[in-house]
């Protein structure tokens, strides 16, 4: 950054209202949390790259291999309950970093991995951990974020997933193409930067409106329980798991199985080298980025299920050059558009599921409710790859991501949201 940029930056930051600027310690939760998720979908999306190499290797076909995926999405509802009801109890703090050195861990361990099945059960250990991670560092950072910025900051934060994405297809260029290494290497890469999020996490404070909640429960001898089970609460737990699942299918059904077809020289596939397919991720990946601070910040101004909705209908009339690109530059311009609208959409969602939280649960509440979200579409890969072994991969991505807008669309539509609700206040 120059040094006109900075000053640029700060005259910004110095014009927003005192109570809208953040402090130190906000910063560093938000950096922490940010850089957190971004590490977990960096070790995610290395598999979604490289299960069809991983495949040969150990002489597994791709509906098999895509299980892969299937166990990690199907694990993460597990982690999200163990590590948020841990940090309903003690704090936000300290289960994040436990949860970071263990997914890390169980990441790097899969370069060593001598066959399918034990891969397979890494993969589902890695699935707990990042089932933990999305919602401490979600609930931290949104917790810490002044209420007039949360969208933006939302947007950011979710983009995580997008920037990790990004990393792993730049690593997966730098190790695959440029220095010729096989998939275990990049799993290698694990370690290192998860411990720049531990490192970056020993400096952020507990959350303040933790503090309170436990005060008040305390008070009035009220338990997590008691709060978990209102009946008003049970329903918007099963509301949400299902907005959730449908913005699982929509990210996972736009994403998984898009390297492999813009990869494959069969059933309808695009044909592309590894090093073109992959410059093409990284460029709809720029695309997700952007949507994601554009949409997230403008529904600080449009609300939260208006924002969703737009951008689940404005992606319908992208799928036809999304899927059925006839050329490199069609089929790029559609991911990109694509995922604007994709994570347009996922943008809001760190903001909105924390503002639909209770004080008392927003350690578990939100992540349980999106990883169960994501439990109930871990299959959605699976399907695509036998969908496209039967039909072709422009019409296995079509059939579902189609009705997965649509639907979408409709059930944020139908629901309620709690934008710029006042956290810590009972």
């Amino acid at each position: 950054m120059t040094v006109a940029e900075r000053a640029s930056t700060t005259s910004a930051t110095s014009a927003l209202p005192p109570d809208q600027r953040l402090t130190p310690d906000q910063r560093n939760a938000f950096v922490a949390a940010l850089l957190g998720w971004a590490m977990d979908s960096f070790d995610y999306f290395l598999v979604v790259l490289v299960y069809a190499d991983i495949g040969r290797d150990f002489g597994v076909g791709l509906p098999t291999m895509a299980f892969l995926t299937t166990v990690t999405l199907a694990m993460r509802p597990v982690g999200a309950l163990l590590f948020g009801l841990w940090a309903d109890k003690v704090g936000r703090r300290l289960p994040l970093m436990v949860d970071v050195v263990f997914y890390s861990a169980v990441g790097f361990l899969c370069a060593f991995a001598p066959n399918y099945t034990v891969l397979l059960v890494l993969r589902l250990l890695y699935g707990i951990g990042m089932g933990g991670e999305w919602g401490l560092g979600a609930a931290l950072a949104m917790e810490k974020i002044p209420p007039a910025r949360r969208g933006f900051f939302s947007g950011v934060l979710q983009q995580g997933y997008s920037m990790g994405y990004l990393l792993a297809s730049l690593a997966y260029l730098l190790v695959h193409s440029v220095l010729g290494l096989n998939w275990r290497w990049l799993f290698g890469l694990s370690l290192l930067p998860a411990m720049l999020t531990l490192l970056i996490r020993l400096g952020v404070r507990e959350s303040e409106v933790w503090e309170k909640s436990r005060e008040q429960l305390r008070a009035t001898r009220t338990s997590l329980r008691d709060v978990v089970f209102q009946r008003g609460m049970l329903r918007r737990f099963f509301y949400l798991v299902t907005l959730m699942t449908l913005f699982a299918w929509m990210s996972h059904g736009t994403q998984d199985v898009y390297p492999t077809f813009l990869r494959a020289t069969a059933k309808s596939g695009a044909g592309l080298s590894p090093g073109t397919a992959t410059s093409l991720v990284v460029v709809y990946n720029i695309g997700a980025m952007i949507g994601g601070f554009t949409f997230g910040g403008l529904s600080e101004r449009f609300g939260r299920r208006r924002t969703i909705v737009f951008c689940a209908l404005l992606g319908l009339p992208i799928v036809p050059l999304f899927a059925y690109g006839s050329s490199v530059g069609m089929l790029c311009l559609g991911s990109f558009l694509m995922q604007i609208a994709v994570q347009g959409a996922w943008g809001v969602v760190p903001a909105h599921l924390s503002e639909m939280s209770p004080d008392a649960i927003r350690g578990f509440y939100p992540g349980v409710t999106y990883q169960l979200g994501n439990c109930i579409a871990a299959f959605n890969l699976p399907i695509q790859e036998w969908l496209a072994q039967h039909y072709g991969y422009p019409f296995a991505l079509a059939a579902t991501v189609v009705p997965t807008l649509a639907l979408l669309a409709l059930c944020a539509a139908l629901g309620k949201e709690a934008k710029g609700i006042a956290f810590g206040k009972g």
